[in-house]
């Protein structure tokens, strides 16, 4: 079986602040780091760390070597990782003291990628393969459409929830990765069984993965519901730490895993990640999960 992620390179500016800005502050960070980034490079790293065949599929712009060398020396194929002309996708983030973070995103070269290139990588691949979207690139409809009518298992972290997802057939999820807000945002319920409670009753052939934050995570499917607690650690930057816990507990899926244990080496992998620097350096490998 084979992933493709076909998802979102960025290069990530991460500036260190006392606290979040507001509204016509200004404020002088103590650091600036660059690292590379996007949800989607950072879930194929995760998933290739957590010893997985994935297959990155997205575009760079002429500022972007960087992230295809990352994905590659992190286990990712980067194949169909392909250069165009103008800007890479990037990030501008805020880590405050207390390690909480927000991002302004520019999606760049990330959201012009042809039909024709969507097809071109979608036929190396066949039914019973996993197509792995976040919400970062263009025309995702097209491609749920596609390799839905492969016979791949579509998974979606519908990320950010935004006017681009109007357009996308649900009903051909079969697995939801996203946090409470994206619930909300989905369901239009707020509290967490009444999340799962509506997406049960609006997309019945769909598991639900739900991140809680300190709350931990539950996950939902036809058999029931399980529920994972955090590994409390010292945060540092928890900017992967939902990309960490996404490709863990895909990875489990495809080893055939229990979902608590699933869960559970998802939680650990995320604790790690947080507990470190940077979004996709921050990952760590399946080794150290499994001896943490």
């Amino acid at each position: 079986m084979k992933v493709l992620n076909f998802g979102s390179l960025n290069l990530d500016y991460v500036y260190t602040v006392d606290h979040i800005l507001m509204g016509g502050e200004t404020q002088t960070s103590t650091s600036m780091q660059i690292f590379p980034g996007g949800k989607g490079l950072n879930q194929s790293i995760a998933l290739a760390k957590a010893g997985v065949e994935v297959y990155h599929a997205g575009q760079i712009g002429e500022d972007g070597q960087m992230l295809k060398d990352v994905c590659q020396e992190n286990g990712v194929d980067a194949r169909f990782v392909r250069p165009v002309s103008g800007r890479s996708g990037h990030t501008i983030i805020q880590v405050d003291k207390n390690a909480q973070n927000c991002i302004l995103l520019y999606p760049g070269a990330n959201r012009s990628i042809s039909k024709e290139f969507m097809d071109e990588v979608l036929s190396f691949f066949d039914e019973g393969d996993i197509l792995l979207l976040q919400n970062e690139i263009n025309d995702l409809p097209y491609l749920i459409d596609q390799a839905y009518g492969k016979g791949m298992r579509v998974m979606l972290n519908p990320s950010p929830f935004d006017a681009y997802l109007d357009a996308c057939d649900m009903s051909k999820i079969s697995l939801f990765l996203m946090n409470e807000i994206e619930g909300w945002q989905l369901t239009g319920e707020k509290e967490p069984e009444q999340i799962l409670a509506k997406a049960k009753e609006k997309f019945p052939h769909s598991d639900i993965l739900l991140t809680l934050g300190g709350d931990g995570s539950v996950y939902q499917d036809n058999a029931g519901i399980y529920r994972q607690e955090i590994f409390p650690v010292k945060a540092v930057d928890t900017t992967a730490a939902g990309d960490t816990f996404t490709g863990y507990f895909i990875s489990s899926i495809i080893d055939g895993m229990d979902p608590k244990e699933g869960l559970r080496m998802a939680a650990k992998a995320a604790a790690i990640a947080v507990s470190r620097p940077g979004a996709a350096s921050s990952i760590p490998k399946k080794e150290e999960v499994l001896a943490s």
